[in-house]
């Protein structure tokens, strides 16, 4: 569990429906650009959008064209804690080798987050993830239940962490929980990898528009020599490489899965860049000016 985990989104036809064809080139796109995971299907593919169907057809559709080629995270998460352990259900029969899941809704509280955690637990023999975020994406867990939870429940075993001062956390799970943290990861794209990188993180769970470039990144991460105080030395080459693609980031910022999917049509990916109500964000012919020359900067550390 290291690396770029790449996030494919879910393609739309026109008609609003689900494109397989498209779901299916994405998830290759992020295999052939050398993703060391897959996580679907979560924030950045739509995942609150999708009916129950859809989301078994995507989740289907991600396993099938990964083969057990990389690792793949399920994301499980719904408005309920029944919802996520019938998902957490479906994704261990369906052979996903880790699942993925916030606390629905809220989160209401320490005693509620504890006990979803515990009955998702109880549910499967999966490997868990706590999926740390923030309002209005998803609910915050404290530090402390984060560093109870994996302490404690012996299938909670990584964090992606995604809310405030994500690298302040990181150092927190990293000095307090040791080994019962085998992986945490970063969110929002990568924007604070280089910072997380630094603290221990192993690895990030970005939307895949970017894997190429994300991967190369990592690469020049891991040539980096560690510190004899535990951090890790970021290297001239990674930091040349962020700030190519920080651009991007502050972009995604503004317009999130529109931006993702404008990418992957616009590299030949996905059929359509439709995005289903109310993740779609206004976007206009001045944005898209804007969008073509990031990406024609950033086109030399790309491939085709």
């Amino acid at each position: 569990m290291k690396g770029i985990f790449a996030i494919p989104v879910t393609p739309f036809n026109e008609d609003g429906s689900l494109d397989i064809r498209s779901l299916e080139k994405c998830v290759d796109f992020c295999l052939e650009k050398g993703a060391h995971g897959i996580v679907m299907p979560v924030n950045a593919s739509e995942v609150s959008t999708l009916t129950h169907e859809e989301w078994m057809t995507v989740l289907k559709t991600g396993l099938s064209r990964v083969n057990n080629s990389v690792p793949f995270v399920a994301g499980i998460s719904g408005n309920s804690l029944e919802i996520c352990v019938e998902r957490a259900k479906i994704c261990q029969d369906l052979g996903a080798n880790s699942i993925m899941t916030m606390p629905p809704g809220k989160g209401g509280g320490v005693v509620n987050i504890r006990e979803f955690y515990e009955q998702v637990s109880k549910a499967v023999e999966l490997p868990i993830w706590i999926q740390n975020n923030k309002p209005p994406n998803g609910a915050t867990v404290p530090t402390d239940l984060i560093i109870e939870l994996l302490d404690t429940i012996p299938n909670i075993k990584f964090l992606k962490e995604e809310s405030e001062y994500p690298g302040h956390i990181m150092s927190q799970v990293i000095r307090h929980s040791g080994s019962n943290c085998e992986s945490v990861m970063g969110g929002m794209g990568g924007r604070f990898l280089l910072d997380e990188y630094r603290r221990g993180a192993t690895g990030t769970m970005p939307a895949g528009h970017f894997t190429d470039l994300q991967v190369k990144l990592w690469n020049a991460l891991i040539l980096g020599k560690e510190n004899d105080d535990g951090t890790r030395e970021i290297t001239k080459e990674s930091r040349r490489l962020w700030e190519v693609l920080l651009p991007s980031l502050n972009f995604e910022f503004m317009f999130g899965t529109t931006a993702y999917k404008l990418v992957f049509w616009k590299r030949g990916v996905i059929s359509s860049p439709l995005a289903r109500i109310p993740i779609r964000k206004p976007f206009d012919d001045q944005d898209m000016i804007e969008l073509d020359q990031i990406l024609d900067v950033m086109e030399n550390e790309l491939t085709t």
